[in-house]
């Protein structure tokens, strides 16, 4: 067995092997794993593109990596760092004061395991159906009102918004413009729809899936990289 490359130690194992099929070991000193020979493959930008697509797919993390032809261990980095760099502010298009229409919603989901509850809360403009605000965090009133802050000012000072009868809204949206409706009226379809795009979309979303989020920060990061690729593909 080869020594490891980290530590020096004689005290190595076979341990799977990567993508590529070539042998990976595990140091039992120091938990490091690694390959003998690694050659550095550089990720091209077209392969990055590639990823960035079918992580707006509903397609877990394996299969991205084997679609793109990259290892796990590289794809995770780079969800990391994209999940860190993501925007959480959604973007829109200016808006003029006057008559608008807000409809918010909370999505169910779940972070490692399904008692780590997730709600996403979000706002979308029904005329534009742009998604204007979110937010992820427990189901109380205080992640209401995180919503209601991330809302563009014009939108806070001029919108009527529909949700349901929850009683975390009450006391954080204005209550002359604030509407509860049933979801028989169809004044919350339209965010109900994007919930189902949400979950057909984006595996982690999913109500039973192995492609479940492992990290908080990814979960709210790609959450982000959806709406913003939502947002842009709207037509104006």
């Amino acid at each position: 067995m080869p020594t490891c490359s980290k530590c020096s130690s004689p005290r190595t194992v076979k341990n799977g092997r990567i993508h590529t099929g070539k042998q990976r070991f595990l140091c039992r000193n120091c938990g490091y794993q690694f390959v003998e020979h690694p050659t550095d493959k550089r990720i091209d930008q077209a392969t990055r593109d590639l990823v960035d697509r079918l992580l707006l797919e509903r397609l877990s993390m394996a299969g991205i990596a084997r679609a793109a032809q990259v290892s796990e261990q590289w794809l995770q980095d780079y969800v990391h760092l994209k999940a860190a760099q993501t925007p959480k502010q959604a973007q829109v298009r200016p808006k003029k004061r006057g008559p608008l229409s807000v409809q918010c919603d909370e999505l169910w989901s779940f972070v490692d395991r399904k008692g780590n509850k997730q709600w996403v809360w979000l706002a979308m403009d029904a005329q534009t159906r742009e998604i204007i605000g979110a937010y992820v965090g427990d189901r109380s009133r205080s992640s209401a009102q995180r919503l209601w802050d991330s809302l563009p000012k014009v939108y806070r000072q001029c919108a009527v918004i529909y949700t349901h009868d929850w009683e975390a809204y009450k006391g954080v949206l204005p209550q002359k413009r604030h509407q509860v409706v049933s979801k028989d009226s169809g004044k919350t379809s339209y965010i109900e729809r994007f919930n189902n795009t949400l979950r057909q979309r984006v595996s982690r979303f999913v109500r039973r899936s192995l492609a479940f989020s492992k990290s908080l920060r990814n979960h709210i990061g790609l959450l982000w990289n959806f709406i913003h690729h939502y947002n842009a593909s709207l037509p104006i």
